[in-house]
């Protein structure tokens, strides 16, 4: 067995965050959800913002910011989201996902971002581009030693800036 040197091994304990679990678990679950809500089948949509989910799976700012829009009177008509679109395909309309892919990327700043691509459109018949691939991103981190989404991020307009969830939520909580 090799040893290494103490000054090594100090050097490799702080080089990256450790996570206690897998920073894809949260990222998953709320995938799978999306995956059913898009299925094509008439069950019935699952709420990625429930109680259940909101306090398990996100950090404690993002459920904040959550809560905050939640409260601005402009929110959705039904009581049940801030917003008006489903925020991780990034549109009111979709299909069945395919092509579900993620790709967890090396942990920075006490963050690991998952990107997860998927197509959304493959049964589109109003001239989309059937074949085009979406990408979000989600910012995970630790908290009291588990992962968290703390942000989800989609791809702007060609020519604007990616979209923050977190973002958005400050902006419907301030009536914008």
């Amino acid at each position: 067995m090799k040893k290494i040197s103490l000054p090594l091994a100090i050097l490799l304990g702080l080089s990256a965050p450790a996570f206690a679990g897998d920073a894809t678990a949260p990222v998953k679950e709320i995938m799978d959800a999306t995956m059913k809500n898009w299925s094509g089948t008439d069950a019935d949509w699952i709420d990625i913002f429930d109680d259940s989910r909101l306090t398990r799976l996100y950090s404690k700012d993002f459920v904040t910011k959550y809560q905050a829009a939640v409260q601005n009177p402009a929110a959705d008509e039904d009581g049940i989201s801030p917003f008006d679109y489903d925020v991780i395909v990034n549109g009111q309309d979709a299909c069945p996902l395919q092509d579900l892919a993620y790709a967890p990327k090396p942990a920075a700043n006490g963050t690991t971002e998952v990107v997860v691509t998927f197509k959304k459109a493959t049964c589109m018949d109003d001239g989309s581009d059937k074949q085009a691939v979406t990408t979000v991103r989600f910012e995970v981190i630790d908290e009291a030693g588990k992962p968290v989404i703390d942000d989800v991020i989609t791809a702007g307009d060609p020519g604007q800036p990616d979209n923050s969830l977190k973002n958005t939520m400050v902006q419907i909580a301030k009536g914008e």
